[in-house]
């Protein structure tokens, strides 16, 4: 891990002492050691040791504050349990707070004194940050966003040409050689975003949006410069890094004239631009911010789409991802959505505010040192779709889309991996 310096350990202490507030103290110096935490933890549930339990994470970095922010923690640190900052210490830092969390919330909402124990996580995760003890690979993704304006490092070349053949396609589709993904058009009513791997990977679920937004007749654009709504610096918990993220986006919605900016689906993306964003860059919004999720219920809602069920016969369950829901409070949306797309439809057990997370949240997906434990959480979420004998398994999400597609192919699921909108699509009366 390198050399640990007085300097590194400095700046990790320095995360400690720079909280503007009280949250830090009030959360890190409350945990009761009650347990409840341990059976909500996908991480315990799977691999039942006690290094997985969110209040042992919770003490982890509580120890290294004790340490070195209180009095009886410098002068009598082995009376409370303070833990100097060494490489033993560091490596178990790293080991459990990027190795085995994914920052679900799911401890929190189970937490008999409601603590925030993903706010604590993301706090040590940036200590270890501001130390250089970040995982390689995920800070690989968060320079690449940096460096070329999104997270796969896509060309304006290969974007605009992969744009252009999707227009092609959707004209046919529709036949109607006025239909159109915009780029870069001002004064439009929405600047939509995209998950990179949409364009890299997915590009069927660009394709589903727009031909949602052409029957919808709406005045849109996506932006070449900056349409990337992942920000993986949110993960790391470099704060300076994530400025820089939200701060593109809220730039271009400003040079584009946009109205509305709609977050495609992505659960980190929408938390961290739509609800820490304006805390990032210390600047309210002066435009609307939603996800597609609760646009495309709008448009049913107000009749704008039309939709038939029967176009889809095969029995359909939603996956809620953890930031989306849990932490964004958007739970009835999509099932308003399947209720109006899909003739049968059944849930998850647990599902909603209490599901459980589909193993890729947290950054796990871009670390691949931990892929094996991030497959034996993710069983959890395959028993769970097993059970509901469904065929298709939505999730407002591509991360949780991706780790779906992983769990179909090691644990032989048989299921699609569906976005929302690419639901939506397959539903769509077209007039």
């Amino acid at each position: 891990m390198g050399e640990l310096s007085k300097d590194k350990i400095e700046k990790g202490i320095e995360v400690f002492k720079n909280q503007k507030d009280s949250k830090l103290r009030a959360h890190i110096n409350s945990c009761v050691h009650c347990g409840l935490c341990a059976e909500s933890c996908t991480y315990y549930l799977a691999m039942p040791d006690a290094k997985f339990v969110p209040a042992y994470k919770v003490d982890l970095v509580a120890s290294v504050y004790r340490r070195y922010c209180t009095l009886t923690g410098k002068v009598f640190p082995g009376l409370v349990g303070a833990r100097k900052l060494d490489d033993a210490t560091i490596e178990e830092m790293v080991d459990l707070l990027f190795g085995a969390c994914t920052m679900c919330g799911r401890c929190s909402t189970h937490c008999s004194i409601g603590l925030d124990i993903s706010f604590l996580v993301r706090t040590g995760r940036k200590m270890l940050t501001n130390m250089g003890y970040e995982p390689a690979a995920l800070q690989t993704s968060v320079n690449t966003a940096l460096e070329t304006g999104n997270n796969m490092g896509i060309s304006d070349t290969d974007f605009i040409e992969t744009i252009e053949w999707l227009q092609e396609d959707l004209q046919m589709e529709v036949n109607d050689d006025q239909a159109k993904i915009p780029l870069n058009e001002k004064g439009k009513e929405i600047l939509y975003t995209l998950n990179p791997r949409e364009p890299k990977f997915f590009p069927l679920s660009i394709s589903a949006m727009a031909k949602i937004f052409y029957a919808a007749n709406e005045s849109w654009t996506i932006s070449t410069k900056m349409y990337d709504i992942t920000n993986y610096a949110y993960y790391t918990g470099n704060q300076d890094e994530s400025k820089i993220i939200v701060k593109r986006l809220y730039d271009e919605m400003e040079n584009l004239e946009a109205k509305k900016c709609v977050l495609a689906e992505c659960g980190h993306g929408s938390r961290a631009f739509r609800w820490e964003g304006p805390n990032v860059i210390e600047k309210a919004y002066p435009f609307e911010v939603l996800t597609s999720v609760e646009l495309i219920a709008q448009y049913i809602r107000d009749g704008r789409i039309k939709l038939d069920p029967e176009k889809i016969q095969e029995l359909v369950t939603i996956h809620d991802p953890c930031n989306l829901v849990r932490s964004g409070g958007i739970v009835q949306e999509q099932r308003f959505i399947m209720e109006n797309a899909v003739k049968n439809f059944t849930e998850m057990t647990p599902h909603g505010i209490e599901n459980y997370c589909c193993g890729g949240g947290g950054g796990q997906l871009a670390m691949s040192e931990y892929n094996e434990r991030r497959m034996k959480i993710g069983k959890l979420k395959a028993d769970q779709i097993i059970k509901t004998g469904a065929k298709i398994v939505a999730s407002p999400c591509h991360n949780c889309i991706d780790q779906l597609a992983h769990l179909n192919s090691t644990y032989k699921l048989g299921i699609q991996a569906k976005t929302i909108a690419e639901i939506v699509a397959d539903a769509l009366v077209l007039e």
